[in-house]
């Protein structure tokens, strides 16, 4: 009984984390601009997020080492964090899988990479869902404007809003 229910646990860990990692694909499904594919086929390069594709294995004393991964899948969800209350972006998702030397890698690029990604944290965990996503937006907006400033050599100001660059035209 107690080995099923570990089991179980394990296999609901298991799918909770693929949900977890695959949250970003609703960002095909929001009024932020559709996400760039890039596809890499070639000798193992592009990391998962900060090594190469790898795996772990008990050594003889029963320490934990890693090795690199030799044939298998990746799935790398959206990397982010939060740093004094604002949400910081990481790095994006890239989906890879490995055969000996080789790995096909399927990156997923914003627009506006960590404006895309800050705006659309901030617009899918902190607005009231309740609301139309019109008034969501509006909601965004003002508490997480995206508002950068940038000054020219002559000491002119352009103000940028990204808002603008990362949702979809109407």
């Amino acid at each position: 009984m107690l080995v099923k229910n570990i089991q179980m646990l394990s296999l609901k860990l298991l799918v909770d984390n693929i949900i977890y990692n695959m949250n970003f694909l609703k960002a095909y499904f929001s009024p932020f601009k559709p996400l760039q594919l890039s596809l890499y086929i070639g000798k193992i390069a592009i990391g998962t997020p900060y090594f190469l594709p790898r795996r772990k294995i008990k050594d003889k004393n029963g320490n934990l080492q890693f090795v690199p991964r030799k044939i298998g899948f990746d799935f790398i969800g959206l990397g982010w964090k939060t740093k004094w209350g604002e949400y910081r972006f990481e790095w994006s998702p890239v989906w890879s899988f490995v055969f000996f030397k080789w790995q096909i890698a399927l990156t997923f690029i914003a627009p506006e990479l960590d404006n895309y990604w800050e705006c659309w944290l901030y617009y899918t965990r902190n607005t009231d869902k309740s609301k139309s996503t019109k008034q969501r937006l509006k909601q965004a907006r003002e508490e997480f404007p995206c508002v950068w400033y940038l000054y020219d050599q002559d000491g002119t100001c352009q103000t940028i809003c990204y808002w603008d660059f990362i949702l979809k035209k109407k």
